[in-house]
């Protein structure tokens, strides 16, 4: 999400994830996925995310673990000082105890070397087994659990997690790495930055992912609107990874323009927006073609992977392919 919204929070890394559930409980009729709501997407995010709910085409992913790039195992420290995404330093050793809380970093991580992942939210989905302690949702994380697990590193991202989590967790002396990518180049170099940190630089899926999205497959150019939320109607907005992504596949985002990252729409406003597509991610929240589309009866649906479109790990490298085929119908 990630994303945003957010996944645990909703949006996942994609945008919606603010709370895979902030308060979902209020809306489990609603088919959405997680335990939080609008706000992570992004990414997926992510995550969204988003962060993020569950997803995926994306099987070949969860071997990447066992392909993982321990090769560069290390005794390589981390550089003397790198700053995140927030610009926030690390100057520590390569960190062997790390808790991950945004579901993409933490495929992310478990592809790269999965001995240093010691813990994850619930809504850490990918790999699939996934064997790590579980402590809580991306919006609301159980700290002590955190805590108590012993990290070296933490890591979390801007849309998904929140600030004061961030905050208490650095207050008591544990290293929190922050990223926050609106685009699939930060997101590259974001991932870049964290792989240096953990002493595992230039992981083998990161090259890939690279190669995938320096000359991408396009669409026709097309108008799209792509909702993340309903009741209220939340739809992308300026500044998203996601938004980012669909760009690069040759879709131009309807409201790209607007002031909001996640703007807002009454009831009946979808019937006159001018979009010729409309693209549902299957989080944060689920849209079905039961559950969406009716609202939107201008445009054709498109039916979309929110982990393919929210995440930033190594989802990214089949992102391409996989979301042009679904945009295309």
């Amino acid at each position: 999400m990630s994303a945003s919204p957010t996944s645990d929070d909703s949006p996942g890394s994609i945008a919606a994830r603010n709370e895979r559930g902030a308060d979902r409980g209020a809306e489990s009729d609603q088919g959405a996925t997680s335990d939080d709501s609008p706000g992570s997407i992004a990414a997926s995010a992510g995550e969204t995310g988003a962060d993020r709910g569950a997803e995926s085409d994306q099987g070949a992913e969860s071997d990447q673990g066992a392909e993982s790039d321990q090769g560069a195992e290390s005794d390589q420290g981390a550089p003397s000082e790198v700053r995140d995404d927030r610009g926030h330093p690390y100057d520590g050793p390569s960190p062997g105890r790390v808790v991950s809380l945004v579901p993409s970093l933490t495929e992310a991580i478990a592809a790269t070397d999965p001995a240093l992942l010691i813990g994850a939210t619930d809504w850490c989905t990918h790999p699939a087994g996934l064997d790590v302690a579980r402590v809580g949702g991306t919006k609301w994380p159980d700290l002590d659990r955190v805590r108590a697990l012993r990290p070296d590193l933490v890591v979390a991202n801007a849309e998904e997690n929140r600030d004061e989590d961030v905050a208490a967790l650095r207050a008591d002396g544990i290293p929190v790495w922050v990223t926050a990518p609106a685009t699939v180049d930060q997101a590259l170099d974001s991932l870049d930055r964290l792989c240096a940190v953990l002493g595992r630089p230039g992981p083998h899926w990161l090259r890939e992912a690279r190669a995938a999205w320096a000359d991408p497959p396009r669409l026709p150019g097309v108008r799209a609107v792509v909702p993340i939320w309903r009741r209220p109607w939340m739809v992308l907005g300026r500044d998203t990874f996601a938004g980012d992504v669909l760009a690069r596949l040759g879709v131009e985002n309807v409201f790209a323009g607007s002031p909001d990252r996640y703007p807002k729409l009454a009831k009946d406003d979808p019937a006159s927006v001018d979009a010729e597509l409309v693209v549902f991610p299957d989080e944060p929240y689920a849209f079905t073609p039961d559950d969406g589309p009716e609202a939107w009866p201008q445009a054709r649906p498109a039916f979309v992977s929110g982990r393919h479109l929210t995440w930033y790990g190594p989802s990214l490298i089949e992102a391409p392919r996989l979301l042009t085929a679904q945009l295309s119908g």
